[in-house]
C-alpha cells in the first residue's frame, strides 16, 4: 500500500456559486458556450504496390522458387507457378503489400540474391 494522498474530483455542491447569464441571453441561444461539432473524416486504406521478379538467365529456378517460399511464404506448387510465369513472362508478381512491407520484402530478395552471387532484379509497382 502506498502512503500517496488520494485524488477526487472537484463535485458541484449546492454552495457552489453558478457564474450568471449576460441579461438579453438566454442560455439556449449558445451565447454562454460555443459547442463544436466533429466532421467525421474518412481515412482511405493505404496504398498497396505489388512485388515483382524479374528474369534474367541466370538466376537459377530452384533459387527463384526458394526466394518466393521463404520471403512471400507461397508453398512450392505456387512457388513454381510463380517462377514458371516470371521464366515465360518476363516478370511475375510475388505478392501485394502496403508500400513499407513491399519496400522491405525487396530489400530482403536482393539481399539474399546478392549474397547467393545471383543478378535476382526485385521491384515494386503500385497495384
Amino acid at each position: 500500500m502506498s502512503n500517496s494522498p488520494v485524488v477526487r474530483p472537484l463535485q458541484a455542491s449546492a454552495s457552489t456559486p453558478v457564474p450568471p447569464v449576460p441579461p438579453g441571453q438566454d442560455e439556449g441561444e449558445g451565447g454562454g458556450s460555443t459547442v463544436a461539432e466533429r466532421a467525421a473524416q474518412k481515412t482511405e486504406p493505404p496504398r498497396l504496390y505489388q512485388v515483382l521478379l524479374l528474369n534474367d538467365d541466370f538466376t537459377p529456378m530452384e533459387f527463384v522458387v526458394m526466394v518466393l517460399q521463404e520471403f512471400f511464404r507461397h508453398d512450392l506448387d505456387t512457388a513454381t507457378q510463380i517462377m514458371l510465369k516470371i521464366h515465360h513472362e518476363g516478370r511475375g508478381v510475388c505478392g501485394v503489400f502496403t508500400k513499407d512491407v513491399a519496400a522491405t520484402k525487396v530489400e530482403l530478395v536482393l539481399a539474399a540474391a546478392r549474397r547467393a552471387g545471383h543478378p535476382l532484379q526485385c521491384i515494386m509497382e503500385a497495384a
